[in-house]
């Protein structure tokens, strides 16, 4: 297992002192997740298709088991950053989330969640497309730091350049009240 140095600044008196902690490091394909679902009529909305709520309900299951493998502690859900549906899905389709980090703060993490539909030929169709902010807690609900997150050849580095911008927006978002 990798680990990193970070230095924190403390003043003592007007005298800044570096004081050396190390935090855990991992790689995105450490909490990597897959889920399946065989899409049966309680999960279908009055059109006949995957009801968005339940799809919703499975995304954010998704989510927090790929941030709880990061964390290795109880997660929360903060934010939907973003939710794009793109396809809809038919009673009996084989529906696969999979779930991946894509940035790491102190305590919050990035998770993104594609759904696919997957064909009998085992073919898979994007239907959604989804942006979920999870933060690492203690005992006391409160937000404590999570591992880092290694990045890993140039898939992931575009990925977590545009995470980055995305959690500048929600950062001023938040401060707006929204």
């Amino acid at each position: 297992m990798e680990r990193a140095i970070i230095a924190n600044r403390k003043h003592d008196k007007g005298e800044v002192r570096k004081e050396m902690s190390e935090r855990k490091m991992k790689r995105v394909e450490d909490s990597l997740t897959e889920q399946s679902h065989l899409l049966m009529p309680k999960c279908l909305n009055a059109a006949g298709y995957l009801f968005g709520g339940q799809l919703l309900a499975w995304i954010d299951e998704t989510a927090g088991i790929v941030a709880k493998r990061h964390a290795e502690m109880n997660v929360v859900t903060v934010a939907v950053d973003n939710m794009y549906f793109k396809a809809g899905a038919r009673v009996n389709d084989t529906i696969v989330l999979i779930g991946r980090l894509t940035h790491v703060g102190r305590s919050s993490m990035e998770v993104r969640i594609d759904t696919y539909c997957e064909a009998l030929d085992g073919t898979r169709t994007m239907i959604n497309r989804a942006y979920f902010i999870m933060v690492g807690t203690d005992e006391h609900q409160h937000p404590v730091e999570v591992p880092g997150l290694i990045i890993e050849g140039v898939t992931q580095q575009i990925e977590n350049e545009a995470a980055q911008k995305r959690a500048k927006l929600w950062k001023v978002r938040r401060q707006e009240g929204f």
